[in-house]
C-alpha cells in the first residue's frame, strides 16, 4: 500500500496522467481498499488473487493497471488481442466493457464485449478490424475461437472475474479450455467474491507467485448500510413489500427472489399494486434484460426484481434500497445483495424478509457477518413464529406440524433440493405446476441433477446462449440440454 501522508491517492499508486484525468472525470476521489492493494503489484507485473465482491471497485482495480501497461508498451503492426477479461454473465461483461471505455477515454485503446444471445456478425466484424482488449463470456468466446475468428496466442493479460460464480454456473471446463489456448508467458488476475477450496485450486493451476488481496465481506456489510430483518408469514410478503415501497417512496431499489418464476410473479403482483417493476433473470432474452437494466439506470423503472446470478451484472449508482424478498440459502449471497446499495460514499437500507421456512438461512447469514441484524417489529405483518429457535443451526429449516404435512410449502428448490412430490403438491403449489420446471414429472428433468447451471453463456458453447434467451420453461428439451439454474 502506497500512501501520501495519511491518505492514499490514485497518483500515489503510480497511475499516469491520462488515467488520473479519467478517474477524476468519473468522480473518484480516493482509491478503495481493493484498488490500493491491487494496483501497485499489477503495475509491477505481478499476478494478483483478489477476494472482493461487486461494488468494491475491483473493476477499476484490474482495468486501470492493465490499460497503463498496454499504453506504455505498444506493439507495431495490426492490432491483436492483448488482454482477455472473462466474465460469467452478459450484464457483468457489458458493465466491464463500459468501464473500459470510461477509463481509456484519453488513450488509443480499442475494446469490445462479446456474449451469446445476440447476433455474432457485428462481433466478428469488430474482431476483424482488430482489438486490444476483449471482454467475453465463455460460451461465445469458445464458439468464435472454434470458428477461427479469435486468436488468443498473443494474450499478455488474462483476467478471470467473479471466479466463484463461474464455477457455480458450470464453466470450469470452459475455463480450462481457455487456459490451454493462452501463451505461457502472461500476467494473470483472478477475482472472486468468495474463496472456497475449488477457487483456491483453480487459482493455483495458473497464477504464479500471486499477491493476495482480501477485502473482507464482514467489513463491507456494516459500513453505511442500515440492515433490518422483518419476520413475516410467506403469504404476507407481497403485501409487506408493497407497503414499504409506497411508504418510503422508493425510486431506485432491487428486490431479490430465489427463483425466476418467483421474480416474474412478483413483478405482476407489484404491477397490480401500481408499482412499476421489471424482472431480470436467465430466462429473459438479452434484449429484455438490456431494456430492463437501461430503464432501471435511467429511473423510468424504479424497482428491479432479480435472481442472484443475473444480479452480478448490476452496478448502478444511486440504489437506495435492497429487499431480500427471499433469504438466500448461501450466506455470502446476502453480502453480495446488500452491497448493491451504499456505494460511492452513500448510505442505503437493506431489508430482509424471513418466513418460518427461512430461519436457518438467517442464522447462517448472521454467523457470516458477525452480528445480529436489527429486528423491525413495527409492521402489521410481524410473525413471531418465523424467529429462529434458540440453538438453531445455520441452514436448517424449522420443522413444525404444518410443515410436515405440507412439506413443499415455501421450500426452496435451489441446488438440487428434492422435496416430496406427493399428492398434496397440487394444493400447496397451485399455479406453479403449469409454469415451473421444478414441478414437471421426473422424466422431463432427466439428467438435470448431473448438469451445472448456466446463464448468459453456456458451458456447451454460445449456441445455447443464442437459443436460451426468452425460451419458456415448457420447452423441456432445451431445459434438459441446458440444465438452467433454479433461481
Amino acid at each position: 500500500m502506497i500512501e501520501d501522508g495519511n491518505m492514499t491517492t490514485f497518483q500515489s499508486l503510480g497511475l499516469v496522467d491520462t488515467l488520473l484525468r479519467a478517474v477524476e472525470a468519473e468522480g473518484y476521489e480516493s482509491p478503495t481498499p481493493v484498488q490500493e492493494q491491487s494496483i501497485p503489484p499489477l503495475l509491477a507485473g505481478r499476478d494478483v488473487l483478489g477476494v472482493a465482491q461487486t461494488g468494491t471497485g475491483k473493476t477499476a482495480a484490474f482495468t486501470l493497471p492493465v490499460l497503463q501497461i498496454m499504453d506504455r508498451n505498444k506493439p507495431g503492426g495490426k492490432r491483436h488481442i492483448r488482454a482477455l477479461i472473462l466474465s460469467p454473465t452478459r450484464e457483468l461483461a457489458a458493465q466491464i466493457d463500459e468501464r473500459l471505455g470510461a477509463y481509456s477515454e484519453h488513450m488509443d485503446v480499442r475494446h469490445r464485449v462479446i456474449f451469446g444471445g445476440v447476433n455474432q456478425n457485428p462481433q466478428v466484424r469488430a474482431l476483424q478490424r482488430g482489438l486490444d482488449v476483449l471482454v467475453a463470456t465463455p460460451g461465445r468466446l469458445l464458439d468464435l475461437v472454434g470458428q477461427g475468428h479469435i486468436d488468443l496466442s498473443r494474450i499478455e493479460f488474462f483476467v478471470l472475474d467473479e471466479a466463484d460464480r463461474m464455477l457455480d454456473m458450470g464453466f470450469i471446463n470452459d475455463i480450462k479450455k481457455v487456459l490451454k489456448l493462452l501463451p505461457n508467458r502472461r500476467q494473470n488476475l483472478l477475482f472472486s467474491a468468495t474463496m472456497p477450496k475449488s477457487i483456491a485450486t483453480l487459482a493455483g493451476s495458473f497464477l504464479n507467485d500471486a499477491v493476495m488481496v482480501d477485502v473482507s465481506p464482514k467489513e463491507m456489510t456494516v459500513d453505511r448500510i442500515q440492515q433490518k430483518i422483518m419476520f413475516v408469514r410467506k403469504a404476507d410478503k407481497r403485501r409487506l413489500i408493497v407497503k414499504l415501497i409506497k411508504e418510503q417512496k422508493v425510486k431506485c431499489g432491487i428486490v431479490f427472489t430465489r427463483t425466476k418464476h418467483g421474480a416474474n410473479r412478483l413483478v405482476k403482483q407489484l404491477d397490480q399494486s401500481h408499482i412499476s417493476a421489471a424482472a431480470i433473470h436467465g430466462n429473459k432474452s438479452q434484449g429484455a434484460r438490456t431494456k430492463a437494466l437501461e430503464g432501471f439506470k435511467k429511473g423510468s423503472i424504479p424497482i428491479l426484481v432479480a435472481t442472484d446470478i443475473a444480479s452480478r451484472g448490476i452496478d448502478v449508482e444511486g440504489i437506495t434500497h435492497v429487499f431480500n424478498y427471499d433469504l438466500p440459502n448461501i450466506p455470502e449471497s446476502y453480502v453480495h445483495r446488500i452491497g448493491r446499495t451504499a456505494r460511492a460514499g452513500r448510505s442505503g437500507v437493506a431489508y430482509a424478509f424471513c418466513d418460518d421456512s427461512e430461519s436457518g438461512y438467517l442464522v447462517g447469514i448472521q454467523n457470516l457477518i458477525g452480528m445480529e441484524i436489527p429486528v423491525e417489529t413495527q409492521n402489521p405483518f410481524h410473525f413471531e413464529g418465523a424467529i429462529p429457535k434458540p440453538g438453531q443451526k445455520a441452514g436448517e429449516m424449522k420443522k413444525n406440524s404444518s410443515q410436515n404435512k405440507n412439506s413443499n410449502e415455501g421450500r426452496p428448490r435451489q441446488h438440487g433440493y428434492k422435496g416430496k412430490r406427493g399428492s398434496n403438491s397440487n394444493n400447496n403449489n397451485r399455479g406453479q405446476s403449469r409454469n415451473s420446471r421444478d414441478s414437471k414429472p421426473n422424466n422431463n428433468n432427466r439428467g438435470q441433477a448431473r448438469r451445472k447451471p448456466s446463464e448468459g453463456s453456456s458451458s456447451n458453447g454460445s449456441r445455447n446462449d443464442r437459443n436460451s434467451g426468452g425460451r419458456s420453461n415448457n420447452n423441456s428439451g432445451n431445459n434438459r440440454r441446458q440444465g438452467g439454474p433454479r433461481r
